[in-house]
């Protein structure tokens, strides 16, 4: 399953395409839902590694506006769950990602994105 972690490491790849190919975005998804343990060591851990405002608009764009616009300098219990939600809990199964530079299309089909670009797309 595509979940939002794996989503904000994800970029576009197709030859020539080298600017504003991150992050992907998310088109005609279906989400499910599925609880995972609260680890908020994880959570924190993960924080460095994560682009913010990328995140924040994938959540959007899957239907959760629980996240601040900014990443705030602390995080509380409350906040690192929502990031906890957002970044574990949330499973896309259908749907596309799409490059906003070059618009190629990566579909995701029970909950597997196909990052495999054709020959004539490989740099």
């Amino acid at each position: 399953m595509v979940r939002l972690i794996t989503h904000n490491l994800l970029a576009c790849h197709v030859k020539g395409c080298t600017t504003n190919n991150f992050p992907l975005v998310f088109q005609d998804v279906q989400v499910e839902l599925q609880e995972s343990e609260f680890n908020p060591d994880f959570v924190r851990n993960m924080l460095p590694r994560l682009e913010w405002t990328a995140l924040v608009n994938a959540a959007q764009q899957v239907g959760d506006t629980s996240l601040p616009p900014e990443q705030p300098d602390m995080m509380d219990d409350d906040l690192l769950q929502k990031l906890h939600h957002v970044l574990m809990e949330i499973h896309v199964t259908d749907g596309a990602m799409v490059c906003q530079n070059c618009k190629h299309v990566y579909p995701i089909s029970n909950g597997i994105p196909n990052m495999l670009l054709a020959e004539h797309e490989i740099g």
